[in-house]
């Protein structure tokens, strides 16, 4: 498929986009929380990741090198969304009178809400391990940062988003024996 890319073969690059769009878009989506810009973003890592394939390592695999655009593309979304007014903050938290809000969709919110308030790195360790199922090998890869920092990342994410949802009264304390470790 690659090699029909790198020849120009428009159906091929149908297919690149195809195989890999839900892949590029969750990331795109859970990095930036809004559809409209992750789309875009999406839109954009796959123009640069055609564009550049003819610099991808053959030696390497397809998948984290693609992630690797699409992180990038996102931090730039990011920093450029800093730099813009943004919208009334308050403007999520107002209900829906139409949407019958249940238990499960208010703790996922809050899911969302304390991962969203995780600095970006550790979100997107969290995202690349829970959602996108990378092993630490492929995030190394993926990221350029070694394994250990990985692991300290991710452990520290998963402690970060259990203490806002305890603060929350959505989670119970973990409480661990001196012989369990």
């Amino acid at each position: 498929m690659v090699d029909r890319c790198l020849q120009g073969d428009q159906k091929a690059h149908y297919d690149f986009v195809e195989r890999y769009q839900s892949l590029v878009f969750g990331v795109c989506l859970r990095m930036l929380s809004d559809r409209q810009e992750a789309e875009d973003a999406a839109q954009d890592v796959f123009v640069r990741a055609i564009r550049s394939l003819k610099r991808w390592d053959r030696e390497r695999p397809l998948r984290p090198w693609l992630l690797t655009i699409a992180s990038n593309r996102c931090r730039t979304y990011l920093h450029q969304r800093k730099r813009r007014p943004s919208a009334s903050e308050y403007a999520d938290d107002i209900a829906d009178p139409r949407a019958e809000q249940d238990s499960s969709q208010e703790l996922w919110q809050e899911i969302r809400r304390a991962l969203d308030e995780l600095r970006p790195d550790y979100r997107k360790v969290f995202l690349l391990f829970h959602e996108q199922g990378l092993s630490y090998d492929e995030m190394s890869s993926l990221t350029g940062k070694p394994i250990g920092t990985l692991k300290t990342w991710l452990h520290r994410a998963r402690n970060e988003m259990l203490k806002m949802l305890q603060r929350k009264g959505l989670a119970t304390e973990v409480r661990h024996d001196a012989h369990e470790e």
